[in-house]
């Protein structure tokens, strides 16, 4: 907890930084922002001050990065499922004592991951939040279901003249970054707290990334929404029952999107498991008996349940797994390998049908059918012919089948025919 009245100290991963120059390079003639996350940690005694360390820094997808008011603004629904999969992960790594790159978890650091405030771009040398930001800032503090007492608020602007500071003692609340046409990005650092109810300047300190437990990359269905979408497509196109969630699934970190698989009728439920840069590396897949549950339960507590008595498939034999595999043709493979695949679907047979016309009653029938089976309908064979009509061409009439849908009747009635004419027809056209 930060006392009113108190900047605390600032230290910035020098990953967050780099994060920041080059999310702001890329959308250079556009607002853009993103949320940061880091901890807190108390001083060592009484006086000393409180410490915010910055270790990341996240975008949401393209369209809420790039804002369309210069003023400070929390994310979106991906942002927030990224700060979530941070956090997690975090949690797992205080508790395995091992962070995301299998290093020892330094335990001065050990405290929950959090948001500490938004990052924005702002016009121009506007190097202060504006009175906007200021409204912004105070509703998300007011609002008690954030539980958020303070909020770092930094503003980077660009094309500032090439600079260096004039002592590195100096204490001033910005940092500067060299861009590649010759001026400088400029960071500066605000920090408002709900009592004080005004922004602060709060001075940084810049430390390597190896200070500070590695955090967890990215997962694959966040950093990929489509390839997750056309993953789960391919399966329930299949008529399988999907569904993925992110569990811990074994004792490393990051944690791992699994899914629970089940054929309609098959008495094997396949969980297959994703590490968090799928598909570069394979999926696994292990193999449980299948049993009824409630839907309407935790599927947290549900795959667990199958989770207890899964089997590794372990014994595949050797395949070519590519970027471009799909988790189908995987489950396609073990189902093949273990006996379970589903049996083809049946193959249409084609189907002969007799016609019968006038004068022609014996007639044997198409493709040596009987003519029992002259109408798929149920007709019998004499609905076929066209009283009055030339036998020709109630034969050719009686073969054509007639339009399956409404909308192919609809196209088939725009369509030019070819007719037969009455007698009295063709006397009036010899007359």
């Amino acid at each position: 907890m930060i006392s009113r009245g108190i900047v605390p100290n600032l230290v910035l991963s020098q990953r967050a930084v780099d994060r920041i120059v080059h999310t702001a390079q890329g959308f250079i003639q556009d607002e853009t922002g993103e949320s940061m996350v880091g901890l807190v940690l108390p001083g060592q005694d009484v006086e000393d001050m409180p410490t915010i360390y910055v270790l990341d820094t996240i975008s949401p997808d393209e369209a809420t990065t790039v804002r369309m008011t210069h003023t400070f603004q929390q994310g979106d629904d991906l942002q927030d499922e990224i700060i979530w999969w941070l956090q997690e992960n975090w949690r797992l790594s205080r508790e395995l004592g091992l962070d995301s790159k299998s290093q020892p978890f330094d335990s001065r650091f050990d405290s929950p991951l959090r948001y500490l405030g938004d990052w924005h771009k702002q016009p121009g040398y506007m190097i202060q939040p504006s009175g906007g930001d200021l409204m912004t800032a105070l509703a998300w503090l007011d609002d008690m279901e954030n539980q958020m007492e303070y909020l770092l608020v930094p503003i980077v602007t660009l094309g500032h003249p090439a600079t260096t500071l004039a002592s590195e003692g100096d204490r001033v609340n910005y940092f500067t970054y060299p861009m590649e046409d010759g001026t400088d990005l400029r960071m500066d650092w605000w920090y408002i707290h709900r009592d004080v109810r005004v922004f602060q300047p709060i001075t940084p300190l810049i430390l390597p990334e190896e200070t500070f437990p590695a955090v967890a990359d990215y997962p694959w269905h966040l950093v990929r929404p489509d390839r997750i979408e056309d993953e789960v497509a391919l399966l329930q196109q299949e008529g399988m029952f999907v569904n993925p969630l992110v569990y811990q699934a074994d004792d490393d970190i990051p944690m791992e999107l699994c899914f629970f698989v089940a054929r309609p009728g098959s008495a094997t439920v396949l969980l297959l498991i994703t590490e968090h840069n799928y598909p570069q590396t394979p999926p696994r897949a292990f193999t449980a008996p299948f049993h009824r549950f409630d839907p309407a339960d935790d599927f947290y507590d549900i795959f667990e349940e199958f989770w207890a008595q899964k089997t590794p498939v372990d014994d595949l034999p050797a395949f070519d797994w590519q970027p471009e595999s799909t988790l189908l043709g995987f489950i396609r493979l073990i189902e093949s390998h273990l006996g379970i695949a589903p049996p083809p679907p049946p193959q249409p047979k084609a189907v002969s049908i007799a016609v019968s016309v006038d004068g022609e009653e014996d007639a044997p029938p198409v493709d040596g059918a009987s003519a029992d089976a002259a109408s798929v309908d149920g007709a019998s064979p004499d609905a076929a012919s066209t009283d009055g009509a030339n036998p020709d061409a109630a034969s050719t009439v009686a073969a054509e089948p007639e339009p399956a849908t409404p909308i192919e009747a609809a196209k088939k009635q725009n369509t030019p025919t070819a007719t037969n004419s009455t007698d009295e027809e063709t006397e009036e056209e010899t007359t």
